[in-house]
């Protein structure tokens, strides 16, 4: 498991149509600001946060992206390397709801499939509603996420879905250190492509892998070559 003075620098991405309320969430998160007034992100924007999980330091890099299409060629290059993605959609914007399918797509074309939720936020609006949540609820049993209904306004479950992120992502990442069971049978469908960033760093999950087997065989050998001059020098 990660040391207690170890610091641990997770990237999320929030992803989704514009308009949506991603800069306020994470204004919200990071500042505990909020602002009626809309201003459209171009390309991308970032903050930051320390957490605590447990008794590991946690830092959250958060990437704002732009949600027009004018910006993909940039927002797409700020998906590669992340570990979270939430995937924003508001109660009062069909459009948006429609469209977490392909933001999602997005994101796994260039991050490969990364722990995710879906996030429906303004949800203070309810009267306003154009997204039923049997059809979000839906949407997220399809999709295999979790599924978090917030507002950001009344600052209603903000911090919920970021500390959930944060522990899961601690949760898989000592599981993958432990090596109590493998790591691709633990990570399952949140991690089946990271393996390719992160396969040089100092937990290379792939060599670790590897020097196991080959003790294992090694001490198998033994215990068989063991067993062997045993039986003989009973005779």
């Amino acid at each position: 498991m990660y040391g207690e003075d170890f610091e641990t620098s997770i990237k999320i991405v929030v992803v989704g149509n514009g308009g949506v309320g991603k800069s306020s969430m994470i204004q919200r998160y990071c500042k505990g600001i909020f602002t009626q007034e809309y201003k459209k992100t171009i390309g991308v924007d970032f903050l930051e946060k320390q957490i605590i999980v447990g008794t590991q330091n946690i830092h959250l890099m958060l990437w704002d992206t732009a949600g027009q299409e004018e910006f993909d060629a940039i927002t797409k290059a700020y998906y590669r390397g992340a570990q979270i993605c939430i995937l924003v959609f508001s109660t009062v914007d069909r459009e948006s709801f429609e469209a977490i399918e392909g933001w999602r797509q997005k994101v796994e074309e260039e991050a490969g499939s990364i722990i995710t939720v879906i996030v429906q936020n303004k949800i203070d609006l309810i009267d306003e509603a154009v997204v039923q949540i049997q059809e979000a609820e839906a949407l997220s049993q399809k999709l295999q996420l979790r599924f978090y209904r917030i507002s950001v306004k009344d600052n209603l479950n903000v911090n919920e879905v970021f500390r959930y992120l944060a522990e899961k992502y601690i949760t898989e990442m000592n599981f993958r250190l432990t090596g109590d069971v493998p790591f691709q049978k633990i990570i399952g469908s949140a991690f089946p492509k990271c393996w390719h960033s992160t396969k040089r760093n100092a937990f290379n999950r792939k060599d670790i892998s590897l020097r196991s087997m080959e003790k294992r065989l090694r001490t198998s050998k033994k215990e068989k070559k063991h067993s062997v001059d045993l039986k003989c020098s009973i005779l």
